[in-house]
């Protein structure tokens, strides 16, 4: 489990050994709903570069940092 401080509130999310995490774990993570993890993976695979796996989306932590670090989301966009 990894622990992540938005402001005064805790998250905890699952992380795989590999440290993938499902989609309902990354939008815990990153602050935003799964729906929009869902609506920006139709609108640019790219953004979260989440990876198929047995017909389920995965998304790495190390990415999903990078993509936070880059400005993460803004304005749910």
């Amino acid at each position: 489990m990894t622990v992540t401080n938005f402001g005064e509130d805790l998250v905890r999310v699952r992380v795989l050994p590999d440290g993938r995490m499902t989609r309902r774990d990354a939008a815990l993570y990153i602050g935003i709903a799964p729906k929009t993890v869902a609506m920006w993976d139709l609108e640019d695979p790219n953004k979260l570069a989440g990876v198929k796996v047995g017909g389920r989306r995965f998304y790495y932590k190390d990415r999903l940092d990078a993509f936070i670090a880059s400005g993460g989301p803004r304005d749910g966009r």
